[in-house]
């Protein structure tokens, strides 16, 4: 009877410790218990941040940058400039780099996939470079390029000296900016889950010599240990410490945490992954009306047609705590009075705005769905008859 007595309450201090400890992690983190010197949880559709703690400080960012020369690459070849076969020959600078690397010689041919590919897994310093001379002509003209970037991004603590994050004097960002850019990375061009998120593949080189194959790795260990992880990036310089950009999906909902200066690697993949729980423990998105569905008509003067469908221009996207999750999301249509023709698909002829408890939740335009023309004569003959006559 006492070892049995003995048992239970061993039993219940087990579980008070266990709880304890299950309500630290999903507690507000912005607190000692961290031990990275900047870090930002951010929502990823609404660009929201959840937490922060010294997001805007100025900070070495080691390969995160390579995160800017990504996006850069899928632009690139998104408007046509390059394209993903092209043959990249590697020059003697490239070869040069230092840190982590895929080893390649001045003078290998490899395709801006492959680079890619290198940049995405392996953090690699050369197929960096190699691609930021590709693109631009030279490391200069590129890292001019990552910095207008930075500026139509909003990245104003930011500043580029290269397009793989070796250190140099005067190149920094903060974590608030590392966030907006992985933002535009995962928005813009989901489909670059697919190679950050694999763990080990192969590039061969090919040199005078001949050919060799040359293994990868990825740098980002939350590929193998997060549930929903979609990428992003790690860094490491001596400067800037222990870093990363990790972005992960659960339930519809896209998350980014961003953590600078650790103090080691351990800490920074546990840090990350406490941020992510905490942002899928305690907020969920819902999403407003699909684009594809007319929520109702609009009078029209002067038409060929009376009426016009609308719909919402995009579906917007909102960010709730989960103990509002289920809540009724009411919305509020305001038409523009004296809509007169003509009216063009796609032109703005209102608004929607979403609320929960009268607490304003976000606005969307609405949209005509189909053009609506100039009336002509035909058309006012029969609205005076309908109107006037009553026929």
């Amino acid at each position: 009877m006492r070892r049995s007595k003995k048992f239970i309450s061993r039993l219940l201090v087990i579980c008070i410790i266990t709880s304890c400890f299950t309500s630290s992690l999903y507690a507000d983190t912005s607190n000692k218990d961290f031990q990275s010197k900047s870090y930002v949880l951010m929502e990823a559709s609404t660009g929201k941040v959840l937490l922060e703690h010294n997001s805007k400080e100025q900070l070495p960012p080691a390969s995160i940058t390579k995160v800017m020369t990504m996006l850069l690459i899928y632009e690139a070849v998104e408007n046509g400039s390059i394209s993903w076969d092209d043959e990249v020959s590697i020059s003697e600078h490239a070869a040069s780099m230092g840190g982590s690397q895929v080893f390649m010689e001045p003078g290998e041919i490899q395709t801006v996939s492959e680079l890619l590919k290198c940049i995405a897994i392996a953090s690699a310093n050369d197929a960096a470079v190699a691609m930021g001379e590709y693109i631009a002509g030279s490391v200069d003209a590129f890292a001019d390029l990552m910095n207008e970037r930075a500026k139509e991004l909003g990245m104003e603590d930011t500043v580029f000296k290269n397009p793989c994050g070796l250190h140099k004097e005067g190149h920094v960002s903060t974590a608030y900016d590392i966030a907006l850019l992985s933002r535009e990375l995962i928005n813009n061009f989901p489909e670059s889950s697919e190679i950050l998120t694999i763990w080990m593949d192969s590039i061969t080189h090919k040199t005078r010599r001949g050919e060799s194959e040359f293994g990868l790795t990825n740098t980002n260990r939350l590929i193998k240990a997060y549930s929903g992880i979609t990428g992003l990036k790690t860094g490491y310089t001596s400067q800037s410490k222990h870093c990363m950009s990790a972005t992960a999906n659960r339930n519809d909902m896209d998350l980014i945490a961003v953590v600078l200066a650790a103090p080691d690697s351990k800490t920074r993949f546990k840090e990350a992954a406490q941020l992510l729980d905490y942002g899928f423990a305690n907020y969920a998105v819902k999403k407003g009306h699909d684009p594809d569905e007319v929520l109702g008509q609009a009078q029209v003067f002067k038409g060929d047609k009376e009426r016009v469908e609308y719909t919402v221009k995009g579906q917007i996207n909102i960010l709730l705590p989960k103990d509002k999750s289920n809540q009724e999301i009411s919305h509020n249509i305001v038409i523009n009075p004296n809509l007169t023709a003509p009216i063009k698909k796609g032109d703005s002829i209102g608004n929607i705005r979403y609320s929960i408890d009268q607490k304003d939740l976000g606005e969307v335009p609405l949209v005509a769905a189909y053009d609506v023309n100039k009336a002509k004569y035909k058309h006012t003959v029969k609205y005076i008859f309908k109107n006037y006559f009553k026929i």
